[in-house]
């Protein structure tokens, strides 16, 4: 798939979630960065954006991707944005959600790009023993574990606490957009205040493409919290 003159894969990715707030970040970064030669995104639903290195997929289920496993082939990089809240959810579907869809996904991907990067999208709190009280957490720890197991080039779990949409992007979880109109004229200072809680969408998505860049693991934890990533995304002008 080729490196840049510094030694840096190009990268060829496939988008899960690109419909979500973050997911939209992540894509939007993608289409931006010219490192990125392809990108494919896999949702029940396409976004409906138009771009020339952007294809996609509509596949309604998420459990099985046996239909679509050929035109999987070919990618170094997976950033799986795939999510939703667990208000008003029992364990049983939003496990469904986090932890079976994530892993037949990444199942599929392990087998037809052996080469790739993951990069899985948890939560802040998130827990890794599966065994807390909390119900959403134990679901996440399950699925980060799961994916740090799997025999891809590099994966990676990211962590992120409190994220602020840019761009004009939206979340689907409306609760989430009334939270975002009355915190975000505060980000400036709430980032001063609590910087290793803050992210931007657009730090995310750069985050991300720096990871799968990379030739080698990054050193350290492979679980990043949002002053990790920050870290990362701050990097990303050394590498274009």
């Amino acid at each position: 798939m080729g490196v840049d003159r510094e030694g840096n894969r190009r990268v060829k990715a496939i988008v899960f979630g690109a419909t979500g707030m973050i997911g939209q970040g992540v894509l939007r970064e993608c289409l931006l960065d010219p490192g990125v030669e392809r990108v494919l995104t896999v949702g029940r639903n396409p976004t409906g954006r138009q771009h020339d290195k952007l294809h996609e997929i509509a596949h309604r289920d998420l459990l099985d991707f046996t239909t679509i496993r050929n035109e999987l082939a070919g990618y170094n990089a997976c950033f799986f944005c795939l999510g939703v809240t667990s208000a008003g959810m029992s364990e049983p579907a939003y496990r469904r959600v986090t932890y079976e869809i994530t892993l037949a996904a990444a199942r599929t991907l392990v087998e037809v790009n052996p080469a790739m990067t993951f990069i899985f999208v948890s939560g802040a709190g998130a827990d890794s023993s599966e065994r807390g009280r909390v119900m959403w957490a134990r679901v996440k720890g399950a699925a980060e574990n799961a994916i740090l197991a799997m025999p891809f080039k590099a994966s990676y779990v990211f962590r992120p606490a409190f994220v602020q949409p840019l761009h004009g992007i939206s979340s689907r979880t409306p609760w989430y957009n009334a939270l975002y109109r009355v915190f975000g004229p505060l980000f400036p200072l709430l980032s001063r205040l609590a910087p290793g809680h803050m992210l931007t969408t657009e730090e995310i998505g750069k985050a991300m493409l720096i990871l799968a860049r990379r030739s080698t693991l990054r050193e350290g934890s492979r679980v990043l919290a949002s002053r990790d990533i920050r870290a990362v995304a701050a990097s990303a002008t050394l590498l274009t």
